[in-house]
């Protein structure tokens, strides 16, 4: 068994812990101040000061050492760094001692070697090897210069709390994965959706669509041929009249027998079916024969018998006969059913018996109303519309078709609109206001309002803008 050692060699030898406080790494570089704030013959406070700066104190808050009671300075600069050295300084009314290289002194002994300083402080050079106290009114500081402490590493936490599901994830991986999904996901939501499609201004499709139909060719005239006919075939003239009674049918040029379509009448079946309709007319007439009130009475009135049937009878082959009494005598000698053709009387005594024209009236003609234009430009303040021009161009078949309602109220309608659009952040229109002009109503300053108010313009620079449209509008010549 091992005895331990006794003598001056195990005087000599070190013990376990000291040898393991030496194989310890010691901090380099300069000693730096341990300062001790003894208060009530307790130490209340210990600072080291790690950072070698000047060391102040006193009431003030803003002292490193913030000390109280009777002959306490506001701020005190009691250690000053100068250079790499750390200076004592103190003044009258301080005591202590302190321990230097050439022997323990009190501060009332070191005045004579001390300088004094730009505030009329003793001021005494500290090497590292110096301690000591120094009482400042009821507060002691006591200070020695130790060793720095050495550098504390950074905290980290253990492996096992550090290794967790991040570390165990391939990101490389799924960095491609992710990328490859946005890819194609991306690729097929462009395929179903529309917001690649362009957007289309409706304002410019309608006047593309107006401006060309005004190029297009004038519809074909309607066929006339057969109406012209049919008007012929329903006041028979002379020579039809003749052409019936000699029973022969004269067909339209250009006709057969079988060549009418279905659903249609040949000039031939026309003229039959309006003789039929006059026959069916003048016996309508014939049977009101006689020389009664009641006779005379629908012929002066005519409330109750068509006028057309007069007319047809009067211009037929069969006239009226005078009687020898008043009013009319139809048919042959005493009345009777008028038929065309017949012999005897009829109505082709009344009126003039001498030749005469047949008045016809004039081609029916259209009068069309005034029609208006617009002109319109875009002038744009308080900033910068880059699509002002092309959208109010696009809204001018708007304009000419409020005008256009306008002119139908009033003809003589002329004049100009000036409109004051806002345009928003996003190019939407936030308010429209219209001054008309001349005779320009204002139903049509409001509608041209209106039509601005609907109109998408690219986002103005700068957030906002003015767009100021003067819109002219006149009749075309």
């Amino acid at each position: 068994m091992t005895q331990p050692m006794t003598g001056p060699a195990a005087k000599g030898r070190p013990g376990q812990m000291t040898a393991v406080m030496r194989a310890l790494p010691q901090a380099t570089g300069p000693k730096v101040l341990r300062i001790g704030l003894v208060q009530g013959g307790r130490v209340v406070e210990e600072r080291v000061i790690k950072q070698r700066t000047h060391v102040n104190v006193g009431s003030s808050e803003k002292n490193m050492f913030v000390i109280a009671g009777s002959g306490a300075p506001t701020a005190f600069r009691l250690f000053e760094l100068i250079g790499a050295d750390y200076h004592l300084n103190f003044v009258d009314g301080m005591t202590g001692r302190m321990a230097l290289q050439t022997g323990i002194s009190d501060l009332d002994g070191l005045k004579g070697q001390a300088k004094r300083g730009a505030q009329g402080a003793y001021q005494i050079k500290l090497t590292e090897d110096a301690r000591g106290k120094v009482v400042v009114g009821d507060t002691t500081f006591l200070f020695q210069f130790v060793a720095p402490p050495p550098v504390q590493p950074k905290p980290q936490l253990p492996v096992s709390v550090q290794s967790g599901v991040s570390s165990q994830i391939d990101w490389r991986f799924t960095i491609i994965a992710a990328f490859s999904f946005l890819f194609h996901f991306g690729a097929i939501g462009m395929l179903y959706s529309d917001w690649m499609d362009p957007i289309l201004n409706e304002d410019l499709t309608i006047a593309g669509l107006l401006d060309s139909m005004k190029s297009l060719p004038p519809p074909p005239p309607p066929p006339v041929e057969d109406d012209k006919s049919a008007k012929t075939g329903d006041q028979p003239s002379a020579e039809s009249a003749g052409d019936k009674k000699s029973g022969g049918d004269k067909k339209a040029a250009g006709q057969g027998p079988g060549k009418a379509g279905p659903g249609t009448m040949s000039s031939s079946e026309r003229a039959a079916l309006s003789n039929e309709l006059d026959k069916l007319d003048l016996a309508t007439v014939g049977s009101l024969g006689g020389q009664g009130p009641a006779t005379a009475g629908v012929l002066r009135s005519g409330s109750d018998l068509p006028g057309g049937a007069l007319e047809l009878a009067a211009a037929s082959g069969s006239g009226v006969g005078s009687s020898g009494g008043s009013g009319l005598n139809l048919g042959g000698g005493g009345g009777g059913t008028v038929r065309p053709g017949a012999a005897g009387g009829g109505l082709a005594g009344v009126g003039n018996t001498g030749g005469g024209s047949t008045a016809t009236a004039g081609a029916e003609t259209k009068v069309q109303g005034p029609k208006g234009n617009a002109s319109a430009s875009a002038q744009v303040t308080g900033g910068n519309v880059n699509n002002a021009a092309r959208v109010v161009a696009g809204m001018r078949a708007g304009f000419r078709a409020c005008y256009n309602q306008g002119l139908a109220q009033n003809p003589d309608m002329s004049g100009s609109v000036r409109v004051t659009a806002t345009i928003g952040p996003n190019g939407e229109v936030r308010s429209a206001n219209a001054s008309p002009s001349g005779s320009i109503s204002g139903a049509v300053a409001s509608c041209i309002a209106s039509r601005v108010r609907s109109a998408q313009f690219d986002p103005p620079e700068g957030g906002a803008a003015t767009v100021v449209i003067p819109v002219t509008l006149v009749q075309q010549k």
